[in-house]
């Protein structure tokens, strides 16, 4: 196999119908893991449970999706995915209904833990969407179906808390089983007939994601950039929380909440990225979007009494990040096309371990200088990622 054959002559297959319905399907799959955060109230108060026991339901799923998008997502280079992806959607129907009918909190641990296992048919519809999109199509494709996804987690916690608050929690999980089997259905009638594009052993298909990254000087630089960006992100939305909780605003968790709107902004604006990606302005755009996450951490931690300064720092900085994930994204599916789906899985676990690195800053820097000491830190990973991408000019 080779990961260097840039020669891709797949004719445009995804119509606007099709690349709308990976978008929506890909959000709603991606939101299974993001359920349960506004549930854990409920949910310990119904099990009699305490409140670290409830927690440990977010670790688990977690954990899950970390091994399903390590172990499940290189399938999607050889295997056919019109079976495949209904498949996993279905497997995720089956965790869900366990989820809504669990008789303990064990149980429910670990229905979520196979829920966050098989919740990645959204990172399946991604590289697939890559695969059947024309060359000129396919950043823009991509783009959409992974704003898709992005959609789906900004909107799913608002989503649960409303049903839970209506029908209580375990509808939640009805709610998503059933949606889950909509969607394995239609998608198994919409996807192409597309052949597995190369053939080898699972041993083998995992240790290439090994082979891949010690190969390629660009790959190794772009996740790079991808984590130090997730990193910077995380740590931003999660001390807002902390934030936004105490004097001088004081605010409610709902309205916490809508703050995650604002982030939607980000969402719809970074559209753009693939538009400057195919006029080669890909690494200026990086850089760009490095400078301006930048100067509004700065503007942020010397802004931090003033609600009018959060939201605009929540506004650019879901922008700059998003603009450098699509376009990291970009950049990678063209290194190969028959390894789209191992670069993938590169890619979200590079992206994941930068999240998580970022949430331990926070829990460890937030007691000692709170929402100024995470804008320093934040600050300075800014800069550590514009040399990163200043040192990677050649290889970009």
């Amino acid at each position: 196999m080779s990961t260097t054959d840039k020669t891709d002559s797949t004719p445009q297959l995804m119509s606007r119908g099709l690349t709308l319905l990976f978008a929506v399907a890909g959000g709603a799959a991606v939101g299974n893991l993001y359920w349960s955060q506004p549930l854990l109230e409920f949910i310990a108060r119904d099990f009699q449970s305490s409140a670290a026991t409830a927690g440990w339901l977010v670790t688990l799923t977690q954990i899950g999706y970390v091994l399903g998008i390590l172990l499940v997502v290189p399938l999607g280079d050889v295997l056919n995915r019109k079976r495949v992806v209904p498949l996993i959607l279905l497997c995720s129907a089956v965790a869900l209904a366990l989820c809504a009918a669990a008789p303990s909190v064990v149980v429910l641990q670990t229905a979520l833990f196979a829920v966050g296992l098989s919740t990645v048919a959204g990172q399946l519809l991604v590289p697939l969407a890559g695969d059947l999109a024309g060359a000129g199509a396919r950043v823009k494709v991509v783009g959409t179906v992974t704003a898709g996804m992005l959609t789906g987690i900004l909107l799913s916690r608002t989503i649960s808390g409303f049903i839970a608050g209506l029908l209580g929690w375990r509808a939640v999980y009805i709610v998503a089983a059933i949606a889950a089997v909509v969607f394995a259905v239609v998608l198994r009638r919409a996807i192409p007939q597309l052949e597995p594009k190369t053939s080898m052993p699972y041993a083998a298909l995992l240790a290439s994601l090994g082979t891949i990254l010690a190969q390629h000087r660009m790959i190794r630089w772009t996740l790079l950039l991808g984590a130090t960006a997730f990193a910077v992100f995380t740590m931003f939305w999660t001390s807002l929380t902390f934030l936004l909780s105490a004097a001088p605003f004081s605010y409610t968790v709902p309205v916490i909440g809508l703050f995650g709107l604002a982030g939607l902004a980000g969402v719809i604006t970074a559209q753009r990225a693939g538009w400057l990606y195919n006029r080669g302005w890909g690494f200026p755009a990086t850089g760009a979007a490095w400078a301006a996450t930048l100067l509004t951490l700065v503007a942020a931690a010397l802004g931090a009494g003033s609600v009018v300064v959060i939201v605009l720092a929540v506004i650019v900085i879901d922008i700059a990040i998003q603009v450098i994930n699509r376009i990291n994204q970009a950049s990678l599916f063209e290194v190969s096309h028959e390894a789209r789906s191992r670069l993938n899985t590169l890619f979200v676990t590079g992206n994941f371990i930068g999240g998580a690195a970022g949430s331990a800053a926070v829990a460890v820097l937030w007691p000692i200088g709170g929402w100024t000491a995470i804008m320093v830190a934040g600050s300075g990973l800014c800069l550590v990622g514009l040399l990163l991408w200043w040192l990677g000019r050649r290889t970009a």
